[in-house]
């Protein structure tokens, strides 16, 4: 039987990814080197972020101290999982070397694809997102957090938004929506025009003037990040630099493909209960070690499809050579596969019980007027 092919868009992604492949295909270059200051950040220091449009233009930036954007959305549709906290991470960690950060909340996508209304998603966006991305560490200094159905409540600011979105729509055509996007609609027109508005618009005079902007997205995210330089590249009669990008793995569910907030069954909530944690870890969580105890002891389990050894790699263990000595306990067979679920478990509810209490303590009113 032929296998399946990729499929890599915003709205569905095959459960298993051809990275390599699928990089190449969108046109995306490995990361290689970077500069000291981001190994502090274990995902670029263990290469979960490991492609890039354009990073060289924020590296300078950094270097040279130079104001900079981060920009980055949420979909307001449900829980906060686990797999938000790559981004989460790096807005924090971007916010630390200086940058300005920009936070849209997609509430007319989620109203026009998700028939969802906009209260609903407001409240959503505050409890489930903003308060959990306060308690992690985000500061509200030079942190710009609003919803595209309500942009600003400055006049100038929030009518060159909406202006951009549509001087924007005389530059794409629909077979370029159709090409990037394949099943095309009316409201995915729209909601597309209008995230190309979020990406570029920070550089506005209204708002950071001529900038370099850095978006770190999932691999389905990229047709947005496409359509968003095409555009940018066509826009003559208004100063505007070209949108930067990077691209990280994606956190898997418990039981493999791509985390979903629709399936609880496929996530860890950042409200989770210690005892919900240990639940869904034993019953749902993929093991890589073998069938039985005798044959793990004499073949060794395989960390790269074990779903605990990936959350401990990608977000949980931030000491290497902890982490290292894990990968080959367990590759020797000396480390069992109910063990490394307990050291998961451990460690996921150690992070989360910090994490819940800051959160209780967070004031909103510092991120939302």
């Amino acid at each position: 039987m032929p296998k399946e092919k990729s499929v890599v868009t915003p709205w569905k992604v095959s459960k298993d990814i051809d990275y390599e492949k699928t990089s190449k295909e969108f046109g995306i270059s490995k990361i290689d080197q970077l500069p000291e200051v981001f190994n502090k950040e274990i995902l670029f220091r263990r290469k979960i972020v490991f492609a890039h449009r354009d990073i060289g233009k924020i590296i300078n930036a950094i270097k040279e101290k130079k104001k900079f954007v981060m920009m980055t959305g949420l979909m307001p549709t449900g829980k906060l999982h686990i797999g938000h906290l790559l981004v989460a991470q790096q807005m924090i960690f971007y916010q630390k070397l200086g940058a300005r950060l920009y936070i849209t909340v997609a509430d007319l996508e989620a109203y026009n694809a998700r028939s969802q209304s906009l209260e609903e998603s407001k409240q959503i966006a505050i409890d489930e997102y903003i308060t959990n991305y306060a308690a992690l560490g985000l500061k509200p200094e030079h942190c710009d957090i609003y919803f595209q159905s309500n942009r600003s409540k400055n006049a100038e600011k929030s009518n060159a938004y909406y202006r951009l979105q549509n001087l924007l729509s005389r530059h794409v055509t629909f077979a370029e929506f159709k090409a990037v996007y394949g099943d095309i609609t009316p409201g995915k027109m729209l909601s597309s025009l209008l995230q190309a508005s979020d990406m570029i618009h920070p550089q506005l005079e209204e708002f950071e003037s001529l900038c370099p902007v850095i978006i770190p997205v999932g691999l389905d995210q990229d047709p947005h990040i496409r359509l968003a330089r095409d555009i940018t590249q066509r826009v003559k009669d208004i100063p505007l630099g070209q949108i930067s990008s990077t691209y990280h793995f994606f956190v898997p569910g418990l039981s493999g493909g791509k985390m979903s907030s629709s399936d609880p069954t496929s996530f860890i909530a950042l409200t989770d209960s210690a005892e919900e944690v240990k639940r869904k870890i034993n019953k749902y969580a993929f093991s890589g070690g073998k069938d039985t105890l005798e044959e793990h002891r004499k073949y060794g389990g395989n960390p790269d499809i074990d779903i605990s050894f990936i959350y401990l790699k990608m977000l949980f263990e931030q000491d290497d050579k902890k982490l290292a000595k894990i990968e080959k306990d367990y590759r020797s067979g000396k480390l069992l596969s109910g063990e490394l679920k307990a050291i998961a478990i451990e460690k996921i509810n150690s992070f989360l019980k910090d994490h819940q209490q800051k959160r209780s303590k967070v004031q909103l009113s510092k991120f939302i007027s």
